[in-house]
């Protein structure tokens, strides 16, 4: 057993925590934005189904909108037309998922470093 191994290894130890900790900061703004993009996404489809019964809103992407129209098509046009806010809500899900993962990989790291220190020692 070399007494720089072990240094060293407790060095990478205490590296993964703190990697730990900045993710772990980064999670609640992730699940926040997530959350705030997704009430924001509904809220607009709404709105939007709501002009759509109400016959307000006369075209879309350049295309005119022919009323009435079947009930069953407007939730599926006002997602359609809420396009951006479904992007970016689900932009902050993925970004939400991928810091979850992130952090699971730098648990099973910390726990191999750990396991290995164990060894050293």
């Amino acid at each position: 057993m070399n007494h720089d191994d072990v240094l060293t290894s407790k060095q990478k130890i205490e590296n993964k925590i703190n990697e730990l900790e900045a993710h772990r900061e980064a999670v609640f703004d992730a699940a926040t934005r997530k959350a705030d993009k997704l009430a924001q996404y509904r809220r607009e489809k709404a709105i939007t189904i709501l002009k759509l019964k109400n016959k307000m809103i006369p075209s879309f992407e350049g295309v005119v909108i022919s009323y009435p129209m079947q009930a069953t098509l407007i939730p599926q046009i006002a997602q359609g037309m809420c396009w951006k806010e479904c992007f970016e809500r689900t932009e902050a899900e993925s970004s939400y998922k991928g810091l979850i993962t992130i952090m699971e990989s730098l648990k099973a790291e910390l726990n191999g470093l750990q396991s290995i220190n164990k060894h050293l020692e």
